[in-house]
């Protein structure tokens, strides 16, 4: 799944497409957490591409490949999936001040101007 974010600047449209990989990749860990005991599941992982001419990044969940998992009875990147979740969050954090920045400065330069 590709969810491609516009906006009128490279700053907003790079920290936007940020929170959105962010976002889809806690979904996708909790995801994987929350199915590790179910039969014959497949994890999801999330692949990123760069977006030089536009600025930003396309992300895709995508399905693991059949026998790739590792570890006993799928428990075995339970850590990882963890660890993950936690990275968005602080990923989706720093994006968001990006944004909340960019807007700052958007409203100094109106009221400047007005």
């Amino acid at each position: 799944m590709s969810l491609p974010i516009t906006s009128g600047t490279s700053v907003l449209g790079t920290a936007l497409s940020g929170m959105r990989a962010a976002q889809l990749r806690l979904d996708s860990s909790a995801h994987n957490v929350a199915n590790v005991q179910t039969p014959d599941f497949r994890r999801q992982v999330v692949t990123q591409s760069a977006r030089p001419d536009q600025g930003g990044v396309d992300a895709r969940v995508e399905r693991e490949p059949a026998g790739a998992a590792t570890g006993t009875e799928g428990f075995g990147r339970l850590a990882e999936d963890l660890v993950g979740q936690r990275l968005s969050l602080y990923s989706f954090e720093a994006n968001l001040r990006t944004v909340q920045a960019h807007d700052r400065m958007l409203g100094a330069l109106l009221d400047t101007k007005a």
